[in-house]
């Protein structure tokens, strides 16, 4: 059970602390709640949690496609002023088998308190069967009703397996009835709301096609020009970048789930690119300029990996509502791997996720070479009714 990703103290809508997430144990394993060192050369805790998700996504995919680093995950972990987040770990015999991680938003406002958590669970395949999971769910859900959150979000991946499917509440996509994970949810009042796809494109690119693929767009897009930068924006860009990465929160598919608006402004823009830096990627921009305005219109985004064996991902992709339907997704798309193409490496492949029921990315993607690999469930559990004015 995965989700978007301290020892900072959980507050409820009262403005009082919740009961600590602190130590226990039971029928051979411990749980504490994992203080956040300083660096990483305190963190070997931080490593071991690092080596059970990427155990557990190795045992999900198959492969080590979607394997992190402490290195890359760190710099996010630091930033608790716009991501506050507390993680839990299990150990047995002292070794760490199993993370749990509760994440949520600062107040958008005083005396309005952010009323959603995202959790994420994994226990590591050799420990299985031991009511670890069970565990660390009950904790981060104990924690969240304490802090007076109404909804809870979570994502899980779903392989692949035979025999008959369950359909999200959007009726577009399915995973198999069987997977452990989604009876895992369900039977703490889960409901299944999305479907989202994992594609994957091998690389090296097809340069004809793709670059065939990016005149096409363009030649509905005369109003627009396609921009490039790598890491950091450049200045005369970074409210346009601030506006483009709050409107992903509100315009991305997002279902049944009410994903909260998540506001950017140009200093946390700053901060993103700096974290990632620090966790050694190179972030690949391309955006859309609608010359009439000055403005920009869209942008997408290609994290690349230092280590060459490693995936690149395809993270944000937005094309502002008011200037959908030239085409901006595939020329940004087809411009971005053209730039991921001119700096060489041999990467294996670029990875990404879209809603099952954004046919027109998904439609773009296929028509770059992206073939589907895999599914990944969305998943809200209600705590408390909404408030109404």
């Amino acid at each position: 059970m995965t989700g978007p990703q301290d020892d900072r103290t959980l507050q409820r809508a009262d403005g009082a602390s919740p009961p600590s997430m602190g130590d226990s144990s039971a029928s051979g394993f411990e749980i504490a709640e994992y203080p956040i060192p300083a660096t990483l050369a305190e963190a070997d805790d931080f490593r071991a949690a690092t080596e059970v998700l990427n155990a557990v996504s190795r045992e999900l995919t198959g492969s080590r496609d979607l394997d992190t680093t402490a290195e890359e995950l760190f710099p996010r972990w630091r930033d608790q002023d716009d991501e506050p987040k507390r993680m839990l770990l299990a150990r047995v015999d002292g070794r760490v088998v199993a993370r749990a991680v509760v994440e949520w938003r600062p107040d958008p406002e005083p005396g309005v308190p952010f009323d959603t958590n995202w959790h994420e669970v994994q226990v590591h395949p050799q420990f299985r069967g031991r009511g670890i999971g069970t565990a660390l769910a009950d904790r981060l859900l104990e924690a969240s009703r304490a802090a007076g959150v109404r909804k809870v979000l979570a994502w899980a991946t779903h392989p692949e397996a035979p025999g008959p499917r369950r359909a999200p509440a959007t009726g577009v996509g399915s995973i198999p009835a069987s997977d452990s994970d989604a009876r895992f949810l369900e039977r703490r009042g889960f409901r299944f709301e999305q479907v989202e796809r994992i594609s994957r494109l091998p690389l090296p690119i097809d340069v004809a096609a793709v670059r065939a693929a990016r005149a096409s767009a363009l030649s509905r897009a005369a109003d627009y020009r396609l921009r490039r930068w790598v890491d950091r924006a450049p200045e005369e860009w970074l409210p346009d970048v601030a506006e483009l990465q709050t409107r992903m929160t509100t315009d991305a598919p997002s279902a049944g789930m009410e994903e909260p608006p998540d506001p950017y402004d140009t200093d946390r823009v700053r901060a993103l690119e700096e974290r990632r830096v620090e966790g050694g990627m190179t972030t690949l921009v391309v955006a859309a300029e609608h010359v009439p305005s000055g403005r920009l219109a869209g942008f997408t985004e290609l994290q690349v990996q230092s280590d060459e064996s490693a995936p690149v991902f395809q993270e944000a992709t937005l094309v502002l509502r008011e200037h959908r339907g030239h085409r901006l997704g595939m020329a940004m798309k087809a411009e971005n791997l053209l730039h991921l193409h001119e700096r060489g490496g041999r990467h294996p492949s670029v990875m990404t996720w879209n809603a099952e029921e954004n046919r027109y990315m998904l439609d773009v993607n296929e028509a770059l070479g992206f073939a589907p690999v895999g599914s990944e469930g969305a998943w809200r559990l209600d705590l408390r009714p909404a408030t109404r004015g």
